[in-house]
């Protein structure tokens, strides 16, 4: 019943189907690497590579720590870590026993961390330590994990982890004290340093993250990944770039955060199928270390949101020249839409063609890329991947499929969508159901349209789902926050077009009556509560709001006056 009219556009070289997949998991791909070349480097860190003997190594000190701590099959162990080399210990470590890693947003505010903990209740939360406080304020409403602190420093090379000890520790609150109970990341790895790897092996089928998803409702979610998901999906990257790509010593250089679908169901399969070099960067935001960071591993391939591709592009040393980005061969685009003139200016800059892509949490990334070097058409975020099968359907009838250019809700097919939301059968149900074919599809909630070739065009969201710079902020978040200011009566969220960020939440407030307030007072008091980038880039006043026949705030109706939105 599929029409597959894309697979007439791939690349010479990519196949229209990978055939049978392998029944094995990431850590079966990393076994054979430490058998082919074990002093491989498997990230590069701040100057400092570690090798695939070394990660293993430490991932199974802490396997083993996690034992001992009583962690068994089927928990849950959650991470407040940026790209570092604990994020990627605590990760293999927990799959070694069967334990499920749930990464969480480094920069989520006290409020934002309640839910996700509440829901997922691990039983060991690792964090970096400036977030050790906002963490202990927490935790007695979460089930009273165990915390285990790190310093960023510990993977860094001697001499930046003294520098960095002597100048910036303290001052960017780096320096804490452990309350008892809390153990360090350091002292428990060193504990069970040389002890066996557990004999355990992971199912291909079972279970091994949650990553936090808004779905079509706006509600935080998280969404069970299984390890054969995150296989099938770097099998399918990996034969799209096979060409600009290659295995052991060409380099992925990561800034998108391990929370982010991209780098933990993409980035990181595709490495660890392939042997790559990770290089990571634990903050995109500071650009002087990003720009280092390149001419210092000079990736092959880079990905990204558009703004961050802009931000690099007014980088000092980008415009003169000084940085070097020539070694790449390929960068992808995601979360948000790519300006044409982004896409320019940046393909000027560094020779390498920027890809388009277009995926869900929901789908283990696998959904829609652009051609490297064949036709990519403007304004459309590519074709299917092998063996992802995407079809448009009727928004009031989803068992109708439509024609070309007919726009409708896009549903994605591939062997790795998710299992569903961990205890949330009711929002599984809305997302992933039987689609016209008979087969299990993820309805995106996403507005759009394929063309006469099957590329796909993203028109509108379905969804109320909000993406500034490529990051997920869910009006709710934002309402909530702003509804409890004494001086709010009524809040609606959307968001609108940002030709820097992509696209931007505005906060529609109704004051209550006799009382004053600026926007930048509602601005301020969002920061207070709020992750950064989800304070409404705008707050504009209104004296009601359009409302359904039920009372419920219509966002789709919030409208932007010429001067309010220029």
């Amino acid at each position: 019943m599929v029409n597959r009219p894309w697979l007439a556009h791939y690349d010479p070289g990519v196949p229209s189907t990978l055939g049978e997949y392998p029944a094995r998991t990431l850590l079966d791909f990393i076994d054979d690497g430490l058998k082919e070349r074990p002093d491989s480097a498997a990230l590069l860190f701040k100057g400092r590579a570690m090798s695939l003997r070394d990660l293993d190594a430490e991932s199974t000190a802490f396997a083993n720590a996690l034992l001992a701590l009583g962690v068994t099959k089927g928990d849950r162990v959650a991470v407040l870590l940026p790209n570092s080399p604990q994020f990627f210990i605590c990760e293999l470590g927990a799959w070694k026993i069967g334990a499920i890693l749930v990464p969480l947003n480094p920069i989520y505010t006290e409020e934002e961390l309640v839910g996700p903990l509440q829901d997922t209740t691990p039983r060991v939360v690792v964090t970096l330590t400036p977030f050790y406080q906002r963490l202990k304020h927490v935790q007695t409403q979460v089930g009273n994990p165990k915390i285990i602190a790190t310093s960023i420093k510990e993977y860094f090379p001697s001499l930046t982890s003294l520098l960095f000890t002597l100048f910036m520790e303290k001052r960017h609150g780096h320096r804490i004290s452990l309350q008892a109970g809390d153990l360090w990341l350091q002292d428990v790895l060193a504990a069970q340093r040389g002890a066996a790897r557990p004999a355990f092996r992971p199912e291909p089928d079972d279970d091994c993250m949650i990553l936090l998803s808004g779905g079509t409702t706006g509600t935080p979610k998280g969404v069970r990944v299984h390890h054969n998901g995150l296989v099938s999906t770097g099998l399918q990257v990996r034969a799209w770039f096979a060409s600009e790509f290659r295995p052991w010593t060409d380099i992925y250089m990561l800034p998108l955060p391990m929370f982010h679908s991209y780098g933990a169901c993409g980035v990181q399969s595709v490495c660890f199928i392939g042997h790559n070099p990770i290089a990571l960067v634990p903050n995109p935001r500071d650009l002087d270390d990003t720009v280092k960071t390149f001419k210092r591993v000079t990736p092959t391939i880079f990905c990204g949101v558009p703004t961050l591709y802009n931000a690099l592009l007014n980088h000092p040393d980008v415009k003169s020249g000084r940085a070097d980005f020539r070694s790449l061969r390929a960068c992808v685009s995601g979360a948000a839409p790519l300006l044409a003139e982004t896409k320019k200016r940046f393909e000027a800059v560094t020779g390498a063609s920027i890809v388009e892509a277009y995926a869900m949490t929901e789908t283990l990334l696998a959904a829609t890329i652009n051609p490297i070097r064949g036709v990519q058409k403007l304004g459309s975020v590519g074709v299917p991947f092998p063996d992802v099968d995407v079809m448009i359907v009727d928004t009031d009838d989803p068992m109708k499929i439509l024609p070309a250019r007919e726009v409708g809700e896009i549903i994605i097919h591939g062997r790795q969508i998710m299992r569903g939301y961990w205890n949330n059968p009711d929002e599984t149900a809305i997302m992933r159901r039987v689609g016209p074919d008979g087969r299990e599809w993820i309805y995106s909630g996403d507005l759009g349209y394929m063309d006469e070739d099957g590329y796909i065009f993203i028109v509108d969201r379905k969804k109320d789902l909000i993406k500034p710079g490529g990051l997920q902020v869910w009006p709710r978040d934002i309402e909530e926050v702003l509804q409890a200011h004494p001086a709010v009566a009524e809040v609606g969220v959307r968001g609108f077009p940002d030709d820097y960020k992509g696209e931007i939440a505005v906060a529609f407030v109704v004051l209550r009556e006799g009382v004053t307030a600026t926007a930048e007072e509602f601005r301020e008091y969002c920061k207070q509560h709020l992750a950064f980038y989800k304070v409404p880039g705008k707050v504009v006043f209104r004296r009601e709001l359009p409302k359904s026949m039920v009372g419920k705030v219509l966002r789709r109706m919030l409208t932007l006056d010429a001067a309010e939105a220029g």
